[in-house]
């Protein structure tokens, strides 16, 4: 690939296609703009159906339009980029380093895209190349080698290895946790804002009594007499309806569907009004009652949001805690500030539920706060101790003392994996490692027993660095294990187990791999 003079990304489709696609896509554009166009200006208003139609077909034809036109070359002198509204073009001398951005569409599809670091930390997503499936995911990949060729040729790469960004690494941006976290949160402070006129609006409603006869009035509650001329049960989430004989007191009434299941045509019934508002019809078999909710409903929800808020808040914070690390390097889960959460949530819903305008003063209540408060800064302090980074020196260090020694001839069986596919790991096809009673072996079961298991030519392999997961070595790994860089005659391979079990592989392969060993 040092060879290559110029790389050029284009769309994977034929000249006379992407052609025929660019004039489709204008033809499109102007056929959706211009009747839209017209229609506005000669009386047809913006609540025209044709008008969104056309809007629509513009708009297809302006992202058909995007994706034929974009193209990327990369020369001697620095990377071009051109879409359809911009042209950009980087020199060498000014690009630290090439990596890949992993996007996620949906069911989980990963689109690769090449993005390029600038020297001063900032970040640009080329348009091309890009993979989002594993049928073009070589020519992603052997576009890419050529781009870093390119760059060792004329320019200064900052690392050698390729850094993947994925939705575990530290690399990937706050911006989408933290605005969940921020509309959560005004969602929290908008609920809570109405808790008080709630809580009002319904302990009115619940000690209104009837209106005097001489002095009626807005507060007081109403009856008047009615008859159900036709009933009509919406299904899903479509209204119910009451109708009226001769239109009085009003025409029609909704209700839920399980109110209007309950009256015939031709009952006879009695309609509460309270506030200028029906908020009753009483029958001889069924009454209707409109639900108010209180402010402990609105409370719960306040909550809900707040604590919801929480979980992007913990990923913003894993990030910032991880500033430090490489970019492609695999941030810890922030399941355990989840688990704090929805512990908080036991104990803080029904809390706001019951005083939703007034803190606790009971004993029991107040009893039940510190309680709830307590268990959950532990799980909130143990959940910050749980989601620290450790080296793997650290997390060995760690974990050596808490392996008790075993009879070299019992056989053990590690949860492990090989991320390349080898000789003794034909298709990725080993879930565990087993020590003792033999040579280490790869097999798919978690044993007992030897059935199906490949040996390990340990005699080939040599450890050359023991490090945390990175986004290159994908999602199958989780965060807490770790990964052996190994050397299989000259070829690299990855070894991944938990911190306690890897070491203790690594320590069986050095020893089985001397020449003393039998």
């Amino acid at each position: 690939m040092s060879g290559v003079p110029e790389v050029t990304c284009r769309p994977q489709l034929k000249r006379s296609v992407r052609r025929f696609v660019v004039f489709a896509s204008a033809g499109v554009i102007l056929a959706g703009t211009g009747p839209a166009v017209v229609r506005v200006a000669y009386g047809g208003g913006p609540a025209d159906a044709w008008v969104y139609v056309g809007l629509f077909a513009a708009l297809l034809g302006v992202v058909f339009l995007y994706g034929a036109v974009a193209q990327v070359s990369a020369d001697a002198y620095g990377v071009r980029s051109r879409t359809l509204l911009r042209r950009r073009r980087v020199p060498w001398h000014d690009i630290a380093d090439l990596r890949v951005y992993v996007q996620y569409g949906r069911n989980g599809q990963e689109i690769h895209r090449v993005e390029v670091v600038l020297r001063g930390g900032r970040t640009r997503r080329l348009p091309l190349p890009a993979s989002a499936s594993s049928n073009d995911r070589a020519d992603f990949d052997a576009k890419l080698d050529a781009l870093r060729a390119l760059h060792r040729r004329y320019g200064t790469p900052e690392s050698s290895h390729v850094a993947v960004i994925s939705k575990r690494t530290a690399g990937r941006g706050t911006a989408v946790p933290l605005s969940l976290c921020v509309l959560l949160l005004a969602g929290a402070g908008l609920a809570a804002w109405f808790v008080p006129a709630t809580e009002s609006l319904k302990r009115a409603w619940e000690s209104a009594a009837p209106c005097a006869a001489d002095a009626p009035s807005r507060e007081c509650l109403t009856t008047l007499p009615a008859v159900i001329t036709r009933v009509e049960v919406g299904s899903g989430k479509q209204r119910s309806w009451l109708y009226f004989a001769d239109g009085r007191p009003l025409e029609r009434l909704s209700v839920s569907q399980e109110g209007a299941r309950g009256f015939q045509p031709g009952d006879r019934v009695e309609l509460t009004v309270w506030r200028r508002e029906v908020r009753e019809v009483t029958g001889e078999h069924h009454v209707w009652r409109e639900h108010f909710p209180g402010g402990g409903d609105v409370a719960v929800i306040a909550a809900g949001c707040a604590l919801a808020a929480g979980y992007p808040a913990s990923l913003v914070l894993l990030r910032r805690r991880g500033r430090r690390l490489p970019a492609d390097e695999v941030l810890p889960s922030a399941l355990p500030f989840a688990g704090a959460l929805v512990a908080t949530a036991l104990w803080l819903l029904p809390l706001c539920y019951l005083h939703p305008t007034s803190p606790p003063t009971s004993p029991g209540a107040l009893t039940w706060a510190v309680a709830g408060s307590l268990v959950s800064l532990c799980l909130f302090i143990r959940a910050w101790r749980a989601t620290r980074v450790r080296t793997p020196e650290k997390a060995a260090a760690a974990t050596q003392t808490l392996q008790k020694p075993s009879d070299e001839d019992e056989e053990v069986f590690l949860a492990a994996r090989f991320l390349e596919s080898t000789d003794y790991n034909p298709n990725n096809f080993g879930t565990h490692i087993v020590l003792g009673g033999g040579p280490p072996a790869v097999t798919p079961h978690p044993g007992p027993g030897r059935f199906a298991a490949k040996r390990i030519p340990v005699e080939r392999l040599t450890v050359k660095d023991v490090r945390r997961p990175r986004g290159g070595d994908g999602d199958g790994v989780p965060r807490g294990w770790q990964v052996a860089e190994l050397d299989d005659a000259g070829r690299p391979v990855h070894l991944a187990a938990a911190p306690a079990d890897l070491a203790r592989i690594v320590r069986a392969l050095s020893t089985a791999g001397t020449p003393a060993s039998p």
